[in-house]
C-alpha cells in the first residue's frame, strides 16, 4: 500500500474562493489606498467639501487616519501578492475590519448614516479576507 493516498493530500481551496479572496483584497486595497492618499495629501480646505468631518477635526487627526488607511490598504494586498510575510494580510484584514466598525459608529454619531453602507461593505470584504486568508485559503510564504 502506498504511503500517500488521495486522503492524505490537503484540501485545496476552490478556484471560486481563491478568485473571490483576490477580488476582495484588490477592492479593499483600492478603497483604503485611495482614501488614505486623499486624507494624507489633499489640503484640508479641498477635502472638507468631500468629507465634512475633515474640516472639523485637527489636521493631525485627518492625516493619521489617512496613514492608517494607507497601511491597511497596502497590508491587505502586498504581503499576499509578494508572498513576503503573507500572514500580515490577515492582520491587515483584522485592522481594516476594526477600523470600519469605528468608522460606522463615528458616522452614525455624526448623523452621517448615508455613508455607512460603504463602511458595511468594506467591513464585510475585510472579514471575508480575514476568514479566507486565516484558514480556508492561506498564502504560503516565499521560499
Amino acid at each position: 500500500m502506498s504511503a500517500t493516498t488521495t486522503n492524505d493530500l490537503p484540501l485545496q481551496p476552490s478556484l471560486a474562493l481563491r478568485i473571490g479572496l483576490w477580488t476582495a483584497q484588490v477592492l479593499v486595497f483600492a478603497m483604503f489606498t485611495f482614501s488614505g492618499v486623499m486624507k494624507t495629501f489633499t489640503p484640508i480646505k479641498d477635502l472638507a467639501p468631500m468629507m465634512p468631518w475633515a474640516g472639523e477635526y485637527s489636521v493631525g487627526f485627518v492625516r493619521t487616519i489617512g496613514l492608517i488607511d494607507l497601511a491597511g490598504g497596502l497590508g491587505i494586498l502586498l504581503p499576499s501578492l509578494t508572498r513576503i510575510m503573507p500572514r500580515l494580510t490577515v492582520l491587515a484584514a483584522l485592522g481594516c475590519a476594526t477600523l470600519q466598525v469605528f468608522a460606522f459608529v463615528f458616522h452614525i454619531s455624526r448623523g452621517e448614516g448615508a455613508v455607512t453602507p460603504l463602511n458595511i461593505l468594506l467591513l464585510a470584504l475585510s472579514l471575508f479576507v480575514l476568514w479566507g486568508r486565516n484558514g480556508k485559503a492561506p498564502i504560503a510564504p516565499r521560499g
